[in-house]
Order: structure tokens, then C-alpha cells, then sequence
């Protein structure tokens, strides 16, 4: 199977478009929560993922659009911005983010939206938090998300220890006999300082992983959120992609 794994689309419909267009051909999508938030187009991207075979779990802000997860503890624009995404998500795509697993495994693979201890909440951005991970958990590999890093974190069994392993774009990363976390990076809105569009194709056949980055219409984005009255920052921080 292969698979394009996709992460924190928050909405961005045009970003979730390239993508889908740039990862042809897979066999299905694996999404790792963050449909909505932010973005502003929350329907669009909830439906579209629907169009193919999919395995999506739930993110926190997905969690706030629902209800399930109190406002307050997001900062001022994401607060605004769920507050805009709850009235505009249709009742059928909210029914739809309700019903999301918290986690999913199949095969060797976990799926989390932040990590295995904390599937919701946390931030997987640094070896000692790995390696908590890797220590609490037996997965193999773990797929997650919520940073918006595009990030490789590997378990080293003789040391005790946890390793990041920057993104090598484009070259397949062999999965086999290793213990990693992954992340994809953010489709709708990267934070490592590149506004393109993140995510990754996995091999579950040849147990490869493969970063990759794609272009999209930022502009598009941006003139959408300015018409449904979405705070500027969040709107300039696209071109950014911080």
C-alpha cells in the first residue's frame, strides 16, 4: 500500500488540493488530525478527504471546532478562528470530526495527533520527549502530527536514547528494523519557515518514507480569510510559514 500522509490541513483547501494532486498515485490517505481550525475552508477539507480511502484521527483543533475541547486554551486567533469554524462547519462534517479515533494502529504503524502518551495534546519537538515516548509505548513506528515540523525521531536501543533526524526531501527514509516517530509537517499552515505545503508518501510494501514539499496558491488562502473577517496574523503568517 501506499499511502500519503497528510497532517494539519487546518482548512486549507488549495494547499490540500496541490497536495493530493502532487502525491498521485497512492492508494490511500492516512491523516493525522487538524482537518479544521485556522483555515477557511473547513467543509471543503473535510469533504475532500472523504472522496478517497482514509484513515484520519482526531487533532485538538478539530476538538475545539466540535465543542469537545474549551476554547480558553487555545491563544487569541486560534480561539477566533474556532469560534468562525463552529458556525460554519455543516452538521454533517462536524458529525463527521465527532466520530474521529483518538488513535488508530494498524500494522506497525500508530497514528496520534501529538504522541503516543498525549494523543491530543502533545508536542513531539525534541529527543527527550521521544525518548519518554519510546520508553512508555512498544510501538514500532509512530505517526503524528500538531508540531507543523516536518521531523524523523529515532529510538537508539544500545544508547537508551532518542535522535532527530532532520528531513532529507525527496530521498526515501528505510523504516525497516528501526523504531521512529514520524511527522509530515503542516499542509495548511508550516512553521519551519517554508510556506509549501508538507506531507509524505509511505510505503507500507517497501517500508520507506519519503518527505515532500509542493507549492500552492498562498494567495488564494489568504484572500479567503480576509473575507470571512479571519484575524491578520493568521493570514500573514502563511507566507511565512512560521
Amino acid at each position: 500500500m501506499r499511502y500519503v500522509v497528510i497532517s494539519d490541513i487546518h482548512g486549507n483547501f488549495p494547499a490540500l488540493q496541490m497536495v493530493l494532486v502532487d502525491a498521485q498515485p497512492f492508494d490511500a490517505v492516512l491523516c493525522l488530525g487538524d482537518v479544521v481550525g485556522y483555515g477557511p475552508n473547513p467543509n471543503e477539507c473535510v469533504e475532500r478527504l472523504q472522496d478517497f480511502p482514509f484513515t484520519c484521527i482526531v487533532g485538538n483543533h478539530d476538538w475545539g471546532a466540535i465543542g469537545r475541547a474549551d476554547l480558553l486554551i487555545f491563544n487569541n486567533d486560534a480561539r477566533q478562528a474556532l469560534y468562525w469554524t463552529q458556525q460554519e462547519l455543516s452538521a454533517e462534517n462536524r458529525s463527521f470530526l465527532s466520530d474521529l479515533p483518538v488513535t488508530v494502529e494498524m500494522d506497525s504503524f500508530l497514528l496520534a495527533h501529538g504522541s503516543p502518551r498525549e494523543p491530543i495534546w502533545e508536542y513531539l519537538v525534541d529527543a527527550r520527549s521521544a525518548r519518554d515516548n519510546f520508553a512508555q509505548f512498544n510501538f514500532q513506528v509512530a505517526l503524528v502530527g500538531h508540531t507543523h515540523l516536518p521531523l524523523a525521531l529515532e529510538w537508539a536501543e544500545e544508547h537508551k536514547q532518542a535522535r532527530i533526524l532532520l528531513p532529507d526531501w525527496g530521498t526515501p527514509l528505510s523504516l525497516s528494523g528501526r523504531r521512529l516517530i514520524l511527522n509530515p509537517g503542516s499542509v495548511g499552515q508550516p512553521r519551519d519557515g517554508d510556506p509549501r505545503a508538507s506531507y509524505a508518501i509511505l510505503d507500507a510494501d517497501q517500508m520507506t518514507w519519503e518527505f515532500r514539499r509542493i507549492s500552492y496558491a498562498v494567495e488564494i488562502t489568504q484572500e479567503r480569510m480576509r473575507a470571512r473577517g479571519l484575524p491578520q496574523r493568521l493570514i500573514d503568517r502563511l507566507q511565512m510559514g512560521r
